[in-house]
Order: C-alpha cells, then sequence, then structure tokens
C-alpha cells in the first residue's frame, strides 16, 4: 500500500502564498508605524520649541500629559499629527450613537456592505469638522499663550489646516493598515504611540535607582505591579461568562437522541475600551472650548467655561466622578 507522502506541490504553493501574504502584509505594517513615528517629529511651522517643552514640562502630570501619552510625544513636540486620531475615535463613537437613535441612520445599518460605507462617509466628515475645531482651539491656546513665532490670522490658518492635515492622514493610515496590514489600524497606531514613550521611561527609572533617587525593591515592586495589572487587564479583557443551554431529548425516526448540554459565551467585558475612550474625549470637550478664550479670561461666559474646565481637569475629584459615571 502506498503511503501519503507530504511533497505536494500544490499544498507547497499554498503555504508559500499564504507566508508570503503574511509576511508582505507585517512589512506594510511595520511601514505605516515607521512614516508615522517620522511625522511625530515633523513640527508645526512657527512655533517656538523652547516654550512648548517648558510649558508641557509643567502640565507632564495634568491631562495633557496623558493625551501626549497616547500621541506618542507628537502633542508635546506639536508636530503635524500633534492632534493623533482622537478626532476620529471621537467621530466613530458619535456617529455610532446617532445611528441608533437617528432612523435614517438605522436604515442605512441594515443596508449592510453599502449602508457601512455611507455610515463610513459620514464619520469622515464629522472627523474633519471635530479635527478643525480642535485645531483651531489649539492655535489660538498656543498663541495667546506666546509659543509661537508668528501671529495673526495667517498663522492660525496655518497650524489649523496644518493639524487637521495631519489627523485626517493617520485615519487614512489606519483604514490602509486595516485594509492592508495587520489588525484594527488605530489600535495600531495609538499602541505605537504608548510603546514609543516605554524605552524613555525605562531610562527613566534605571537613572533614577543608579543615582539613589529610587530604592531598588520599590523598582521591582513597580516592575511587579505594572506587570500584574498588565495579566489582570487581559485576563478580564478575555474572560468570559458560559450559560449552559440544554436540549431536551428528541426523536429522529425510530432514533432517540439523548439530551445534550452546549454553553453559550457571554463576553464579560463586552464594550472593551470605547466607554472610557468615549469619557476622556466629552470631558476633553469643555477645555478645548476654553482653549478659544485663554488662560486668563474673567468673567461672563469665558470665565464660566475656565472655572468648568479647571473642575473637570485630571485628578480633580469631578473629574473622577463624571469619569466613572460616563464608563458605567
Amino acid at each position: 500500500m502506498a503511503t501519503p507522502t507530504s511533497n505536494n506541490p500544490v499544498a507547497g504553493l499554498g503555504d508559500a502564498a499564504r507566508f508570503g501574504e503574511i509576511r508582505g502584509r507585517l512589512l506594510f505594517l511595520l511601514g505605516a508605524l515607521i512614516v508615522y513615528r517620522i511625522g511625530t517629529f515633523i513640527p508645526v511651522p512657527g512655533i517656538d520649541p523652547g516654550a512648548v517643552s517648558r510649558f508641557f514640562q509643567d502640565q507632564s502630570n495634568g491631562i495633557l500629559g496623558i493625551v501626549n501619552m497616547f500621541s506618542g510625544g507628537a502633542l508635546s513636540r506639536l508636530s503635524i499629527f500633534a492632534m493623533g486620531v482622537m478626532p476620529y475615535i471621537s467621530a466613530s463613537i458619535i456617529v455610532q450613537m446617532m445611528s441608533m437613535v437617528i432612523p435614517s441612520l438605522m436604515e442605512l445599518r441594515k443596508e449592510g456592505e453599502s449602508g457601512r460605507r455611507k455610515i463610513t462617509e459620514y464619520t469622515r466628515y464629522l472627523t474633519v469638522i471635530l479635527a478643525a475645531f480642535q485645531s483651531f482651539a489649539a492655535a489660538v491656546a498656543l498663541q495667546k499663550g506666546g509659543m509661537v513665532l508668528g501671529t495673526g490670522v495667517q498663522w492660525l490658518f496655518t497650524a489649523t489646516v496644518t493639524l487637521t492635515t495631519g489627523t485626517m492622514f493617520l485615519m487614512w493610515l489606519g483604514e490602509q493598515i486595516t485594509e492592508r496590514g495587520v489588525g484594527n489600524g488605530i489600535s495600531m497606531i495609538i499602541l505605537a504611540g504608548i510603546v514609543a514613550g516605554l524605552p524613555g521611561a525605562v531610562g527613566s527609572t534605571v537613572s533614577q535607582v543608579a543615582s539613589g533617587e529610587m530604592q531598588g525593591p520599590f523598582a521591582v515592586g513597580l516592575l511587579f505591579i505594572v506587570g500584574g495589572t498588565t495579566f489582570f487587564v487581559v485576563y478580564v479583557e478575555r474572560a468570559q461568562r458560559r450559560i449552559a443551554v440544554n436540549y431536551a431529548k428528541r426523536q429522529v425516526g425510530r432514533r432517540m437522541f439523548a439530551g445534550q448540554t452546549s454553553h453559550l459565551p457571554f463576553k464579560l467585558n463586552m464594550s472593551g475600551v470605547i466607554p472610557p475612550i468615549f469619557a476622556s474625549s466629552l470631558l476633553l470637550f469643555p477645555a478645548t472650548v476654553a482653549g478659544f478664550f485663554g488662560s486668563g479670561a474673567e468673567g461672563g461666559i469665558a470665565g464660566v467655561l475656565q472655572n468648568v474646565a479647571q473642575s473637570l481637569s485630571y485628578g480633580q475629584p469631578l473629574h473622577l466622578l463624571i469619569y466613572a459615571l460616563l464608563i458605567a
């Protein structure tokens, strides 16, 4: 009797094509992330790097420090990608919520692929609006804070267009990664921004331990806490509650089939990271509006907005309370 062999040229060609496709997707992802990282070091024309650096050093422990972490340092350098993908994420969440209550959008959701393309188109339009609004607010705040070399309407226009274009490019790059790379493109861009700050954080910790500013046991304990937190988050994210499903006995023809037991997997964390991102976007909105009036505005609507933005700043009790309520 002849034994089957694995030297099948057709199967070999199929495996080679499959691995070639995976390799191509990985290379495309790597190239796209390299382009993204290069863009985070290209500054917006007309800014004062020294003034911007001093400002973000003072704000490193606030909400701007967290946003800067997600952007991979692009915000602290005021690069063309300073706005990151947050306007796109906010637009996606808003459109998804609107599609639950607006009849026309509800009908689009039921139309399959064509409806999905139309909703994606609306998301892109809303992203442009949000990115332009936030970019203009940031440009006004930078100008009033004395962190720019040029002033006037011309600089505001240039900065707004530059930052908005950077966000639109990242949106396009994320869609290309999703289509031609590996994983979700927007998530990969956010991950690249966070991972980019890890070498600097590790180096800073090692330097503090070497200089005696941080005790060695404390650094080891901090490492275990970070690892344990990461493990717990992954565990909860992958956790499932299996709901038992029992089938009664049934007869097919002359045969009697015994009752069967199966389960329905129910993910413990169904919403993922969408609630925290959405809550952060909502809490950032008052600060964005207050940026139009500058940090020294007093009285009237401007003063009220400044007070609201201060109350909702990172670390304040009201910020923590509303953040928890929005996630819940």
